[in-house]
């Protein structure tokens, strides 16, 4: 979430105070009477214009290989994210 925050500050798309949360779910597997993480998703929410919407989604596409967790676990654990825009009427 920090990386795709300041992705988008970097736009100056406020991503501060509130405005970017997210929810994160994971799911566990049993291997070898094991619990293993196997898939990771990160469900964001963005409070911003709707004019900001074409930039947050380019954003959104690039910025995991950019991210140092993401790097890190993307070969051992799915890892998925996706984003709300919850529009505001401030100008970005």
């Amino acid at each position: 979430m920090g990386t795709f925050g300041g992705a988008l500050e970097a736009r100056q798309i406020d991503a501060s105070n509130g405005k970017l949360k997210a929810d994160v779910t994971g799911e566990v597997e049993t291997e070898d009477n094991v619990l293993v993480i196997r898939r990771i998703h990160v469900a964001m929410r963005l409070t911003a214009p709707q004019a900001a919407r074409a930039t947050v989604e380019r954003v959104h596409g690039i910025y995991a290989m950019n991210c140092p967790l993401y790097r890190t676990l993307h070969n051992a654990i799915k890892l998925t994210s996706s984003f709300e825009l919850v529009a505001s009427s401030s100008a970005f």
